[in-house]
């Protein structure tokens, strides 16, 4: 099928899947046309089913936006072109690491809206009706929420899909990002009322849309527009509902057996043994070149004014860290960060390396010296692991939910000190934003929270990258950055999309 780079990509066939769901297997097979799918309930399944199989690319949460977040002070990239033009807010949108962005979540998009339009008119039973429905509403309102507080502001929104007709391709922008939380708000509440819990789930399921999930992304979208009446709401249903708690230890967070913990609300479903199902996130964070043992990308490392955020009685600094001399598994032998054998290559921009993704290269390779393939693709181009990348967990929507208060005037104490007691640091009274500001940063640290959007959104960009950012050692590895607030609160369309648009599309001011 031949690739059509085109505003919405409404002209792209649906992909089908096969019918096996074992751990979310959602591989596409074939390309049905509109004329002869559609049908019965086996095209409905593969319909929903490919919505989810572009989680699996490296441009969507393999790395994808997570190249736009390394403008943070949290983050330091191995020397890259794109990746310095993007840390110096220089981009013009048609960089190679970022500029399929806009096209995939629009793919997506696309997807959800074929099921929309065409299994009401497939003969299924309520439940499945529902929960098919559900699971598009609430990955459209996902991939559309990613874009709109991208690329929108005040000024001028993101397209917004014609649902109805999938030939009306050339869209013009929404007058403002306010109409898209508008539209995003009621795809999820939709979604909400569709979806069952997710203990509901058998287990052949985990990893689809569900209840709580909904209502997390409506905290995070009513966040975005500063409704904080609803944002608090949508978190006090989440915490009401019982579905949800923290665990007790931090690290465990991010273990492989705890995939589908009480803290999980969204993430990519990944595979170590499905080689096409997955996030290479955590390879893509491994060290460069895994010293010798495995293919490690080494693209994204901790600052050391990350680092020096954490209150060193904080828990969350050496499960989420590592540091010259910390100790850590690494496929069965005990290794030494930093040191002897393990000294990071002169690429690792920092000297600290992202520990939450380490477990999986832990495990000791099989009887035959090969990697155990339970926990690590064996394939170090295509470095997934069983380890799901969570995307929006309990945790953020307590932060979410002590921001709102905050915002209002209310107090927050109790969330702000649930999060820090699990840190094992003492209770607080009278927490304030300030509080809030660093506790989102080091519970967060390295996840798809957009700590550089948090910057902006709290008004703390400009100042923030005006100081320059270093290595473990002191040595400056960026200097202070000059961020226009009223330009680079927003990233570049993809010059490729606005030059097929026929006008529908226009840059953001200033790039």
């Amino acid at each position: 099928m031949k690739k059509i780079s085109i505003l919405l990509l409404s002209f792209t066939m649906l992909l089908g899947t096969t019918a096996c769901e074992s751990e979310l297997d959602l591989v596409p097979q074939g390309a049905p046309s509109s004329g002869n799918f559609w049908k019965t309930p086996a095209d409905a399944k593969a319909g929903v089913n490919a919505i989810y199989a572009l989680y699996s690319d490296d441009n969507m949460y393999g790395r994808g936006f997570f190249w736009l977040n390394n403008a943070s002070d949290d983050i330091g990239t191995k020397p890259r072109q794109n990746a310095e033009r993007i840390k110096n807010f220089i981009v013009d949108g048609s960089e190679s690491d970022t500029k399929d962005i806009w096209r995939l979540h629009y793919e997506v998009m696309k997807r959800c809206n074929d099921v929309i339009r065409n299994v009401p008119n497939i003969a299924l039973d309520e439940k499945t009706r529902n929960m098919m429905l559900g699971e598009a509403y609430f990955n459209h309102a996902v991939m559309h929420l990613e874009l709109a507080y991208h690329y929108g502001d005040d000024r001028a929104g993101i397209p917004i899909q014609d649902r109805n007709d999938p030939t009306n391709v050339y869209v013009p922008r929404a007058k403002n990002v306010a109409e898209n939380y508008a539209y995003i708000a009621a795809d999820l509440q939709k979604a909400a009322d569709l979806l069952p819990y997710f203990n509901e789930l058998t287990t052949d399921n985990y990893g689809r849309a569900h209840k709580t999930a909904a209502w997390a992304y409506l905290v995070r979208t009513y966040l975005y527009a500063k409704d904080w009446d609803n944002a608090i709401k949508y978190a006090n249903m989440i915490v009401n509902s019982g579905k949800h708690a923290l665990l007790p230890n931090f690290e465990d967070v991010f273990k492989i057996k705890n995939n589908w913990s009480s803290e999980y609300i969204w993430s990519v479903t990944s595979s170590a043994e499905n080689t096409s199902l997955g996030s290479i996130f955590p390879g893509v964070c491994l060290e460069d070149k895994g010293w010798g043992v495995y293919n490690g990308w080494g693209n994204f490392y901790p600052t050391k004014e990350l680092f020096d955020a954490y209150d060193p009685a904080d828990k969350r600094r050496t499960a989420t860290i590592l540091q010259k001399g910390d100790q850590f598994m690494y496929f069965g032998e005990l290794a030494t960060f930093n040191v002897g054998k393990y000294v990071v290559s002169s690429s690792n921009r920092t000297g600290y390396q992202f520990k939450k993704y380490m477990e999986p290269f832990g495990y000791p390779k099989t009887n035959s010296g090969g990697i155990d393939i339970r926990y690590v693709n064996a394939n170090g181009d295509k470095p997934s692991t069983a380890l799901n990348v969570p995307l929006l967990r309990y945790a953020d929507v307590i932060l979410m939910l002590a921001e709102s208060k905050l915002m209002k005037g209310q107090n927050a104490d109790t969330e702000i000190n649930m999060i820090r007691n699990r840190a094992g640091l003492a209770s607080i009274s009278g927490a304030t934003m300030t509080d809030l500001k660093r506790e989102r940063r080091c519970e967060l640290a390295g996840e798809w929270t957009d700590r550089h959007y948090d910057l902006v959104r709290w008004g703390d960009a400009q100042a923030t990258y005006a100081k320059p950012l270093h290595h473990y050692d002191g040595t400056v590895i960026y200097p202070a950055r000059n961020f226009n607030p009223a330009i680079h609160h927003v990233w570049p369309i993809p010059p490729d999309e606005i030059a097929v648009s026929k006008g529908a599309l226009f840059q953001n001011k200033g790039w």
